[in-house]
């Protein structure tokens, strides 16, 4: 027996226009954007990519939930009305954020699915993935600071 869609997608195709919010406060994630992005191919499924998304918000809003809180006091009710300077007409807060959110699921995508194929050249692959997985942290950790306008390094004398 064999089946057929007509005019839809396959149920592992990514759904155009998907968009994954978080706290209204919070600008939503483009699905899309962050695929073209982060060049992620259709071997990652949608649900595995908005569940690795999904992943790096709540990391990423736990790390700025202090800050949230302060500006939400403060009268602000998204991120875009924070005052900030701009690039290209959008908050360089907002970029941040979406930087650091992005970085938080490209690294989730990268330690998932490392192991897809176990052949020796997919070991080999897997192995070539590693420093970018450590990128990703690294780019995520450095949003972040950034955003909160604090140092990307901390050192200590021991």
């Amino acid at each position: 027996m064999s089946g057929f869609i007509p005019g839809g997608l396959s149920p592992s195709a990514p759904v155009p226009g998907a968009h994954i919010n978080s706290e209204p406060f919070w600008p939503s994630i483009d699905l899309d954007k962050l695929r073209e992005t982060l060049r992620i191919d259709s071997s990652v499924t949608a649900a595995r990519l908005e569940t690795a998304v999904i992943a790096g918000i709540i990391s990423v809003n736990r790390d700025l939930v202090a800050w949230r809180v302060a500006k939400q006091v403060a009268g602000y009710a998204s991120l875009a009305e924070v005052p900030s300077e701009k690039i290209q007409g959008e908050s360089q807060l907002v970029y941040l954020y979406l930087r650091a959110v992005e970085c938080a699921a490209g690294a989730e995508v990268c330690e998932r699915y490392r192991g897809f194929d176990s052949t020796g050249s997919g070991v080999k692959k897997a192995d070539d993935n590693e420093p970018t997985i450590d990128d990703y942290r690294r780019d995520q950790r450095w949003a972040v600071r950034d955003f909160l306008g604090t140092s990307r390094t901390t050192v200590e004398l021991l």
